[in-house]
């Protein structure tokens, strides 16, 4: 009788629940940054009498004072309803399918280190088929949270994340849902490929150092790591989602650009950048801490030939 060997494995179903839940955790954590991040990329120059631009949020930190200030401890929080929508459903499919769709591409019976072209491919994929699906809460989280203070008198336009989903297909139809799908495929593939390419790869790298194995602080240098990647390459295209999911005025993902450029300058596209890193480089130490964690509680020894 051949011996058999062990092999650990997880399912989808326990994958996905499980990144579902590390992606919750992690927006509950850091989505005042996010809005935060949304404000600053949204802000446009203000023209002063003196032909001087004096914008109303400066900085990470002194934008989530003016939010505080002006809007309530809760203003920061602006969001978090949508955003758990997404995460549930975007974190699980895109983390979910990454294993999955990198075994699909090399093989199932593939050993060794699997090529980080490979991983990038995976990751590219499994971030565009995951937003197509949560564009829609991408879409309501980012309207409540371009809402400042209103004008005393003046009503919101949403009172929650519900009504939010029902008012655009009321007054917008529902393709208005999937607004800024474009550039949100490209981002959310592009920073999936920084995150999950990047922080495999650091991981797989880090554990390879001696003295170094699969604990904590691994999983936290990888998850820094990863998280500044994907800000360092999916800034500008995030600065033209939030723009087109904020604002209905631009035509289209090319329009925007060009007006974005145009009127601001290059610097324009990388608005929000600290705060952005500030979140994302916490997002993703929360996140894939939390994961590795959680995913223990599913991971069990399967004997095979």
């Amino acid at each position: 009788m051949a011996d058999l060997k062990p092999r650990i494995e997880i399912s989808f179903l326990e994958t996905f629940i499980c990144s579902a839940f590390a992606a919750c955790f992690a927006e509950l954590c850091t989505i005042p940054l996010d809005t935060a991040k949304v404000r600053l990329q949204l802000q446009r120059k203000i023209p002063t009498g003196d032909g001087e631009s004096l914008p109303k949020y400066r900085g990470s930190l002194g934008t989530l004072s003016t939010i505080a200030r002006e809007e309530g401890i809760s203003g920061l929080w602006k969001g978090v309803i949508a955003g758990l929508h997404r995460q549930c459903i975007y974190g699980g499919l895109r983390i979910g399918l990454y294993e999955p769709v990198k075994t699909f591409l090399v093989g199932s019976d593939f050993i060794g280190d699997i090529p980080l072209y490979q991983k990038i491919l995976a990751a590219l994929l499994t971030g565009a088929i995951a937003i197509i699906v949560a564009n829609p809460t991408d879409l309501v989280k980012v309207r409540l949270q371009s809402e400042g203070k209103l004008p005393a008198g003046v009503p919101r336009r949403y009172s929650g994340a519900v009504d939010a989903y029902f008012t655009i297909v009321k007054m917008e139809g529902v393709s208005a849902l999937w607004t800024g799908l474009g550039p949100n495929i490209a981002r959310n593939a592009i920073v999936n490929a920084a995150e999950l390419a990047s922080y495999d790869q650091i991981k797989e790298t880090i554990m390879k150092i001696p003295g170094f194995r699969d604990s904590v602080l691994t999983h936290m240098l990888a998850g820094l790591a990863a998280g500044f990647f994907a800000v360092c390459i999916g800034s500008p295209i995030d600065v033209v989602k939030s723009r087109m999911m904020g604002d209905s005025t631009y035509r289209n993902t090319v329009d925007c650009f060009i007006k974005t450029m145009k009127t601001e300058g290059i610097m324009a596209f990388y608005k929000g950048f600290l705060p952005n890193f500030t979140r994302l480089g916490t997002w993703n130490v929360v996140m894939f801490l939390t994961l590795e964690q959680v995913k223990k509680v599913f991971l069990r020894e399967v004997l095979y030939d």
